[in-house]
This record gives C-alpha cells, structure tokens and sequence, in this order.
C-alpha cells in the first residue's frame, strides 16, 4: 500500500509543478488544480497510514480501493506528463536563422498551438477529478473505512532456535570467540576457562584495575537470518553467570518504550520488581534501571534493534560504572550501530554450510545417500549464500524428496515461490518481510525496482540510481542533488541489510562501492510484492504476467531470446514506463506508438543485430524517455539521429558498448546530466559543451578532436557548474592542459578527476598553471596520469584535500615532505605513483611511522609504486620504523645486511594496518652493489595486512647470479611473511628472450621474463 501513497504523492508533485510552471492557465484552472492537489493529500495521508499495515491484515475492500487508487494515480500522472510534454515542445525557442517573414508565421502559428495544450490541460483536470470522485463514491457506498485493524499477533519462529544448546548450533564457535575477544580484548583465550571463575568478587575479567574497566557496548550487525539472535544467545549463556546482573531481551519493531524497560528490570529481579508492571512513565522506569545497576557489574542484551530513537533512550538507562559492564545489540540496520563498536556477522563457510543443509535433512551426523545428485546440491548451497534461515528453507523444501525433485528445485527461478504452504517457507517470508515493512515507502519503492534484474546479477550503482530519478522515486531535497539523495536511498538499503553491497574488483581500482546484489530470499519477496502491486511484470516469469496485464506499468525481459510476438503477450503497453532487458539476444524490437509512456529504457548486456537497432524508428517519439542504456550491448555501433528529439532525456549511459562516435544531434539533449561513454567514446564536436551544459557526469574521449577543437571543449569544461565526476581521455599538450587548469577553477562541486591518454608514453610535462589551481576540498578521487609534475604538487596534502581516497600521479622527484604529505591523507585508500626515469637517483625516507601523530597511510589499501623501490627499517635505537621510496644507482644502498635487523627477537611494530595489495620495482644492479646487500627482509613483516606483492625486478646490468639470488629471495620474504601473500615477480630489461612461468598458491611466485 506505500507503493499508492507514493503514486499519489508522485501526482500531487506534477500539480505542483504545472501551478509553477511560467506559462498562464485558463481562468479558474488554478484553482481546481489546487483543489484536486488537496484532495491528494488527503488521500495520501490515509493510504500512507494504511501502508503500515501488512496486506494481509487490511480489509478486503481496503485493499481493492488502495488499487484503485493507485491506478488512478498513475493515469493521471500520465495525463500530466503528456500535457507538460506538449506545453515544453511548444515553448521551444525558434531559429534565429530563419527569415523575418518565417518567424512571423511561426509565431502566429506558435499562438494557436499554444491554446491547444492549456485546453488539454482544462480537459485533463476535468478528467482527474471525476476519477477520483469515482473511486470515492465507490468507497463511501460500500463503507470502506480506513481505520487500521489490530495487528495480528504471530508466534516469533526464530524463537525454538534462541533456545538450543551451543553444542547444536552450527559454525558459531569462531564467531562466538571473535565476539567475546571484542568484549574482553584482554583475556587471553587460554586463560579464559580459568579467568571466568564462579566467584568474581574483585577480580577482573577483562585483565585491568576495576576502576578504569568501562562500559564496554558492541553490536551485531547483519542481514536478517544470518544467525545474529543466536549468537548473541550463545554468548550470553557462557558469560552472563559470571556477572552479578544479566538480562536478554528481544524487543521488535515499534515497541512499547515503557513496557521493554519493565521487562528489562524483571529480568534482572523478579523478584523485585514483580509488581512493577502498572508503571509506565519512561523517566521514572529509567531513573528505577539506573539506580538498579549503579554498582553492579551487569550483561545485557538488547536483540532485534530496528531504530537510533528506540536504542538511545534505552541505552540512556544503562550506567557507566566502571565494573567492566557488557551489552550487547543486535540490528540488521548498520546505522543503528554506527555509534558503537560493530561485530560484522560473516555468513557461514561452504564447510558449514554443508553441515547444517545435511543435519537438516539427514540429522546430526547424517550423509548423503549413495545415489545423491551432489551438483544440485553444490547449486543449492550457492543460491543460499551461507544464510542459515536460507539453508533451512531450502532443507525443509527438500525432505523426502526424489532425486528429480532436487534438480527441479535446483533449476527453479527464485528461492521459495511456489513454495507457500511450507511453514519454514512462510517463517522465512515473515522474517524478511519485516525489514521490507520497516523501511520508508520511499525506499520499498526503490527496493521492488530491483525485481526488474535477474536472479545473482551485479547490479551497476549509477544506472540503477539514474533509473529511480527517471522514474521519478527521488525526492529533491534542498542542498542535494538527486543523485546525491538517490546514493543516500542507496546506502540506506544497504546499511538495512536489503541489498549485498558489490565491492570494486581487484583490477578496477575503484575505493567505494559500485554496485550491488539482491539474495535470491530478498528477490523472490520483492518480485512476490512487486507482481501483487502491478509494479513490475516480467515477461518470462514462471508466474506469467500481472494480474492487472491490461495495464503493465514495467516491463522486463531477463535471459532470453526477444521476439516480438512476445512482447504482443500483453495486450496494452500504452502505460509502460520502464522497460529493461538484461542479457538477451534481441532478435525484434520495434518502438511502436504504444510506448509513449516509456520513461527508461535499458538494454543492458543485450545482443542487438545491427539491422534491429536500424530500424528503431520511432526512438524519437519517446518523449518521456528520461534514461537510455546501452551498456554492454553488442551489436550496436551508433546512435540514430532520432535521439536528438529526446528532450526530455537525462541519461545516457554507452559503458562498455560499441558506439564509438556521437551524433552532433546529441548537442539538443540539453536536459542530459549523465554521460557515461565507452573509452572509444567520441565527443561529437569541440562546442558540445557549449550547449549541454547540466552534466553531472561525464566520462568522454576527445582525441579525436583536432587541436583546436580539444582547446575549445576544455575551455567549455568550465561551464559544467553541476559536474561532479569528469572523465577525459585524449592528449595533453601544455596549451590544453592551461585550458584544463583554467576550467577547474569553475567545477566547485567536482568529486571525481580523472583524466587519461590514448598513447602510452612518460607523460607531458606540466605546464606552470598547475602550481596555481584550486581543487574543491571535497575531491575523493584524482587522476592525473598524463601529467608529468617535477615533485610532489603542494595542493596534495591533508590541508587542501582532507577525503581524497584515491591518488594516481607521475612525479620525477620525491622527497620527505611530499612523502610526508601522502602519508598523512587521512582517508587514502588507493595511491598510484609513477616515475618515468628509474635510473635516475632519489630517495626520500619518514623515520618512526609507527609513531606518526595522524597515522602514516592509516586507510591506504592498495599501493602502487611504479619505478620506485620501497624499503621499511626497524630503527636500531628504537621500536620506529622507517619507511622509504628509492631509485636509481646513486642512492644508498638498497636492501638490508646480510645479518639483517629483523632477526633480532624484537617483533617489528605494525605499520600501514590496512595496506593489502604492494606493487615495487627492485633494481638488481642496486641491490647487489656492494656485495654485502639481502632483499630477503625488506620490512614487508611490518604490514600486518599485506595480501598481495608485485615486483618488476628491473635486470638491466645485473649478473644471472644477481637476478636468479633476487628471485629467491624475494620468494622467501613471502614465505617468511605471516599472511603467506601471493607474489607476482615480473623480469624486465633481461638478458635473455626466453619467457618462463612460475605460479604457487601459499608460496604463490610467479615469474615473468621478457
């Protein structure tokens, strides 16, 4: 039912809108928009109250009015957007080319044009209000209230497993010791069976004095069914007796305040306080709990925490005594546990996975018969993703069953549809449709459009964001973009555990989240709900299409062969709004007059034959369409000249498609915000930017601009107030890069900087102009690859750009106060840094990083270090470490004494914590100068989280024995490293032709000659 108030809210923003708008209305038309605005309103809060209300509890007749209402919405905003559309093509500006006698008779014309649209609108008024009248008469005659009926109470099933034994349970052990090492970070694992005695009195389970042991709060955080109930209860059941007070409480969502505290204080003295249960003033039960735990030494646990509110005025009545006091949270909402430390539940091994599937079926100890399909279950096990509620729902489909019946449900699209009936299926829908039900309507809105994707698909973080825009879900909020709001709709469903957040991939050199998934549990209820709401219908879904086919609002094609008979399958696609194929092989698709409506259309990884893509003839006739994606398409190679009418149009996304050159009809898409070429992507001509000039992001090549032309479009960069992520691929010639410089200066809310060459070359040198500009201090990613710079520019530092997260640069020089400087970026998590002459000497050197007053490189992740060698040194009068970056022959010695400092019994102090992927050179010649040098301990132990070394060993004028001794070494410094890293050795400037690989997990060495 939040999909209706949001459908109406939807319309009563297009009232808005058309009061607003500059062009006059007929007489007396204002004041009937303004009635049938507040007869919306009306409307919508009664329907956001019913939307509280889960479906199945409302009446019957509740629920056929909420429909009707909602369909009436989206008519009428159909009606609005076409009259809204007209009126836009009408007010065009007229060509100033055009003769004195042409423009006059096309003003005459444009005056009686223009009381076309107003008439449209008297007519489209009128036609709104009856149907809304309609559907209240319709209500008022049969007696449908809108009052909400008592929520129907149901028996919690995640009760029966709170209550088992720790031996039962499954894969809890490593998360039940993790948890309590957070509790009590100073009891050693081995004394805490003799630590954690009956009697405590005055000893301290947490290893110091009494008086400085502080309330220690950590909370679970993770999706619902992962098992965070459980272990919670698992280790409250092995520590709570040694404390003097405990209390476990599940509260829910929207609990009673007043009744939670009194249970909390039963919990603790039942005796006590079994008469307290008639108070229910929340100050004086908190002023009660406070003075209850005032020197007592307590466990608490709070489990099922859905809001901050509710968590804060609990928490305001738990003491801080300074008896070494634990509480414990468990939330599926990330933001409720920001404020605390956060234990990040991990889902179950594939060894545990496995366990519990065949206990659930099989018993404790049980196997799989002889004859067992193991492929099916290997498929069943990945579709669960190592949820325990997802692999006991799929155990208890599966009991008994034949071996044909395992592939079935193997091979079945969803995870539980067709499956209702089964009481584990309908637990499991019970306990996921409660964080759907706590949501926001505008983020059940947002979420239900991920049903339009296929089952494990990576969903792509900008173009599904550009979708909610497009279809209007995104709410402008003052001091925001609406992209900007949409990424916050989108953070939000991650931290409410709704969506798996999709990290950047190794080689994508990427520091925030691109993308997303939606477990199969999590999609089957949103395309259950999505399929009841008429919100989305997929053609080739086991179900068939929506119960109200005579109006599809979306429409999509997910793996499949696209023929045009069936897409005919629905008999009216005049009010389609989205349609969106995901990897399918388009063998017809026509863009007949029906989809006028059409809003978004994707063809995202679809296979388009070049004569389908010919003959879309009618692209021009969606004027609504606001989004346009073709990325990963194959099979097209240029946009038609019809894309110009598209006025309306804010998205165009061509990543990693085949069109390699824009029309310069592009230029007359002057509403476009996003474009997102393919790096072969051309901008069509150097005024481009002249005329689109509301770009938000752009990512464009333009090498193929002839000098002038490039000169030209990076002095229009300066135009792009709104831009926040610019992308540039072409050649860097001083007089461009001095255009650039100028432009910036402009780009006040630029985040993301990125600019490339087509040519592999040393870089152009940098032109003075660099020294001058001024970047926005909200710049998160910086690429100036290109770019040659002397050292280290003075803009790079903490002061100028404290959230910088990623830095790829090209210096000549380096010394300890540009290293400095990049050391103390507080929120780096990816540096690039090039050199293009190796040869020539440097060296810069940070002594006791450890001991750095901010950090030294505190986030960074992953470091590249092109051309330069990197050398960490256990002080010998000190615990500091120091690190440095060297190159060429003349510096000092590389490497460290054969009887090396590192073997002393003194561990090297942690440095760098987060610091996963290492790429180095190491000149060989260098190395081995003096004769008395080792790169079997080159610091690397110090990094506690390295994962992955990279090494170019630079061979020019070394010996075989040199090279061959660096090669072994350097495996050994990885064997010798705690974490076993992966090293991939790369020989280059070598003495022989031959090429020879070596590849080892553990060892992990691979050696690359050229």
């Amino acid at each position: 039912m939040d999909l209706v108030a949001g459908a109406v809210g939807s319309v009563i923003g297009k009232l808005g809108e058309l009061l607003q708008a500059e062009y006059k209305l007929q007489k007396g038309l204002p004041q009937q928009i303004e009635s049938l605005k507040h007869e919306l309103e009306s409307a919508q809060t009664a329907l956001s109250k019913v939307g509280e209300v889960r479906p199945e509890q409302l009446d019957p007749q509740v629920r056929l009015w909420a429909s009707e209402v909602r369909e009436a919405s989206y008519d009428m905003e159909d009606i609005l957007d076409t009259c809204l559309v007209s009126i836009l093509d009408v007010d065009a500006p007229a060509d100033n080319k055009s003769g004195l006698l042409k423009r006059l008779l096309k003003n005459i014309a444009d005056f009686l044009k223009k009381s076309k649209p107003r008439h449209t609108i008297a007519g489209a008024i009128e036609d709104m209000k009856k149907r809304l009248q309609e559907v209240a008469d319709r209500r008022n005659r049969f007696s449908v209230a809108v009052a909400l009926p008592s929520p129907a109470t149901k028996p919690d099933p995640r009760l029966a497993d709170m209550h088992k034994e720790a031996k039962q349970l499954i894969g809890i052990d490593n998360p039940r010791a993790e948890l309590i090492a957070m509790l009590l970070p100073d009891l050693k694992n081995k004394k805490r069976k003799a630590m954690l005695l009956p009697a405590f009195g005055d000893s301290d389970v947490s290893g110091g004095s009494r008086s400085s042991r502080k309330m220690k709060i950590v909370s679970v955080v993770g999706v619902g069914g992962l098992g965070k109930t459980t272990l919670a209860k698992a280790v409250y059941d092995e520590l709570q007796s040694q404390y003097d007070c405990g209390a476990f409480l599940s509260i829910g969502r929207e609990p009673d305040l007043a009744q939670v505290l009194i249970n909390i204080l039963q919990h603790l003295d039942i005796n006590k306080y079994t008469a307290i249960h008639n108070v229910k003033d929340q100050s004086l039960l908190i002023v009660e709990l406070r003075k209850f735990l005032q020197n007592k030494r307590y466990f608490i646990v709070i489990d099922d925490v859905w809001d901050i509110t509710t968590w804060n005025i609990i928490k305001s009545a738990f003491v801080n005594n300074d008896t070494g006091s634990i509480v414990i949270t468990t939330t599926r909402n990330r933001d409720v546990a920001s404020r605390e430390e956060v234990y990040e539940l991990c889902t179950l091994s594939p060894y545990h996975s496995e366990k519990l599937f065949k206990t659930r079926l099989f018993g404790v100890n049980g196997e799989y018969p002889a004859n067992h399909p193991a492929e099916a279950s290997e498929n069943i096990l990945k579709k669960c993703g190592g949820i325990p509620l997802a692999i006991i729902t799929m155990a208890s489909l599966l009991v008994g069953k034949s071996r044909e019946d395992w592939f079935d449900v193997c091979n079945s699209p969803g995870f539980y549809r067709g499956n209702k009936g089964n009481q584990q299926v309908d637990d499991t829908e019970w306990i996921l449709s409660l964080s759907y039900y706590d949501m926001p309507s505008y983020l059940r809105t947002c979420l239900l459009y991920l049903s339009v994707y296929p089952e494990d698909y990576e969903i792509d973080k900008h173009s599904l964001i550009w979708k909610w825009i497009a279809e209007g879900f995104v709410e402008k909020r003052r001091g925001t973009s609406l992209f900007q709001q949409g990424e916050e709709y989108f953070n939000q469903l991650i931290n409410r555990s709704m969506i798996q957040a999709v990290e950047p991939s190794d080689d994508s050199r990427e520091i925030e989240v691109c993308g997303c998934r939606v477990h199969d549990m999590v999609l089957d209820l949103i395309r259950d709900l999505s399929y009841k709401e008429n919100f989305v219908t997929i053609s080739n879904d086991g179900e068939g299409t929506s119960p109200h086919q005579n109006r599809v609002r979306r429409l999509a094609h997910q793996n499949r062969i696209m023929k045009q008979t069936q897409q005919d399958d629905h008999t009216d696609m005049a009010h389609v709004r989205s349609l969106v194929a995901c990897d399918c092989d388009i063998e017809n698709l026509v863009l007949h007059p029906s989809y006028k409506l059409l809003r978004v259309l994707d063809l995202e990884g679809c296979t388009v034959p070049s004569e389908v893509w010919q003959g879309l003839k009618h692209l021009g006739n969606l004027l609504h369409l606001r989004y346009l994606g073709l990325r990963s398409t194959r099979g097209c190679y240029e946009l038609p000249q019809e894309i110009g009418k598209l006025k309306f149009l804010q998205t165009l996304d061509l990543e990693d498609s085949e069109i390699v050159v824009l029309p310069s009809c592009v230029c007359q898409l002057t509403q476009l915000v996003f474009l997102r070429g393919d790096f072969r992507t051309c901008a069509p001509d150097g005024s481009f930017l002249r005329k689109v000039t509301s770009l938000e992001y752009l990512s464009i090549r333009i090498y193929n601009l002839a000098k002038e032309s490039q000169r030209q479009f990076m002095k229009d960069v300066g135009n792009l107030s709104e831009v926040r992520v610019l992308c540039i691929r072409g050649s860097w010639e001083g007089m461009v890069q001095l255009d650039l410089v100028h432009s910036l200066g402009n780009l006040h809310k630029l985040q993301h900087l990125e600019l490339r060459e087509d040519l592999n070359s040393n870089g152009e040198a940098a032109t003075r102009e660099w020294d001058r500009v001024v970047l926005p201090w909200h710049l998160r990613h910086l690429d100036l690859d290109p770019i040659l710079f002397r050292q280290l520019p003075s803009y790079i530092s903490p002061a100028h750009l404290p959230i910088l997260g990623y830095l790829c640069l090209r210096v000549d020089h380096m010394d300890e106060a540009g290293l400095r400087a990049l050391g103390a970026l507080p929120e780096l998590r990816f540096l690039e840094l090039s050199t293009p002459r190796p040869s020539m000497a440097c060296t810069a050197t940070v002594a006791n990083i450890n001991t750095a007053p901010d950090g030294f490189f505190k986030k960074l992740r992953c470091c590249l270090l092109h051309g330069w060698m990197v050398q960490l040194v256990l002080n010998e009068d000190s615990n500091g470490v120091s690190f440095s970056i060297l190159k060429g022959m003349g510096v000092v010695a590389f490497g460290s004494k054969t009887k090396d400092e590192y073997s002393r019994s003194i561990a090297p102090p942690p440095v760098m914590p987060n610091l996963q992927e290492l790429w180095f050179d190491v000149l060989a010649r260098a190395l081995y100068k003096d004769g008395n040098r080792t790169c079997g301990d080159l610091g690397l132990k110090c990094l506690p989280s390295l994962r992955t070394i990279q090494i170019d060993v630079n061979c020019d004028g070394a010996s075989t024995n040199d090279v061959e001794k660096a090669e072994s070494e350097l495996r050994n410094a990885a064997q010798l490293h705690p974490n076993g890293p992966r090293i991939e050795l790369e020989l280059f400037n070598q003495w022989t032709d031959q090429d020879d690989t070596e590849s080892d997990d553990g060892d992990n060495v691979s050696a690359k000659e050229e």
